[in-house]
């Protein structure tokens, strides 16, 4: 099942997909359970930071001058991607700023098949669903929350925590969001969509 997966994350300048841009990002791909190669980087960005992507993140305009151009930055992303099974943590997100590069640089998006563990962290475990608060629930140490190879790390932890659990074969390409904010703008055509909703602990009588 999971014997050729790229782990990625992207940190962004805002959560418009559209006209917002990537300014960091991480990619792991993993083969037979093993790291083969992988990709980090900050990417070129014409514009100023809102200061809460900043307070976020960590970056700042300054490191993002001289920074890898968006253009090589997307290639490099895509060769080392292949044909490769995708993974993210809130996927939906990551895939509509992937397609929407894509589709400005090239002219075109991709094809993979996906699994979001967000998706599949919905399902079995109770609210708070954050990359951070699932990697402190299956003892995975992430340090440095929010920036793309760190959140990269965790991903691959936690997905190999969750297969380990029970197998994620039946995750391929099904995508939750929660009902309460409607499906994403933007899904590929091979996504299977669904809504869902937080779960919750019972409160206890006071």
């Amino acid at each position: 099942m999971l014997n050729d997966v790229t782990i990625f994350d992207f940190e962004t300048s805002g959560l418009d997909p559209v006209n917002d841009r990537i300014i960091e990002m991480a990619a792991i791909r993993a083969i037979d359970g093993k790291i083969v190669s992988g990709f980090h980087t900050l990417v070129a960005f014409d514009g100023e930071l809102a200061p809460k992507i900043t307070e976020l993140t960590g970056i700042n305009d300054f490191m993002l001058r001289g920074a890898m151009d968006e253009a090589l930055a997307f290639k490099i992303l895509r060769n080392l991607m292949g044909d490769s099974l995708l993974v993210a943590h809130n996927a939906a997100f990551d895939l509509q700023f992937f397609h929407h590069g894509l589709q400005r640089l090239a002219g075109k998006t991709f094809t993979n098949s996906f699994i979001d563990t967000l998706t599949i962290c919905w399902e079995r475990h109770v609210y708070p669903h954050k990359l951070t608060d699932m990697c402190e629930r299956y003892g995975i140490v992430l340090e440095g929350a929010h920036r793309a190879l760190n959140d990269v790390e965790g991903c691959w932890a936690l997905l190999k925590a969750l297969h380990s659990e029970k197998p994620v074969d039946d995750w391929v390409n099904r995508l939750g969001y929660l009902s309460k904010y409607g499906p994403p703008a933007w899904t590929p055509k091979h996504a299977k969509v669904f809504g869902t909703e937080n779960q919750y602990k019972p409160r206890t009588a006071g």
